[in-house]
């Protein structure tokens, strides 16, 4: 149980950090059973299925998070189902690889 907490914890944390560098409401991110949430710049979605939806489990979450390279890998692996015109978030997971090594970085070294 404990282990389910920390994962809900991480994939939370990562989900704030999509929320902050891509704004909006054009692409629905899911990670069940933890989260849902909608980002990218675009068109609103307000009902029914989202024209762009991207879905993963957890641990590929935390995979792209550390190695973004992977995501056409992943997709195609079917590790990640991605539909829609805007649901491929290759760059956007680039940006928050960046941002999560920064500050692990920061937090090794103490500042």
């Amino acid at each position: 149980m404990n282990q389910d907490l920390e994962i809900k914890g991480q994939v939370k944390r990562i989900l704030k950090i999509i929320e902050n560098l891509a704004p909006g409401k054009s692409v629905e991110l899911r990670i069940p059973p933890y989260a849902a949430i909608q980002c990218v710049e675009g068109g609103n979605h307000r009902r029914g299925t989202p024209p762009n939806v991207v879905e993963m489990d957890a641990q590929t979450l935390l995979k792209l998070s550390k190695s973004p390279q992977n995501w056409d890998q992943l997709c195609s692996e079917g590790a990640i189902s991605a539909s829609g015109t805007n649901s491929n978030l290759a760059e956007l997971f680039n940006r928050v690889s960046k941002l999560i090594s920064n500050f692990d970085e920061e937090l090794s070294d103490g500042k």
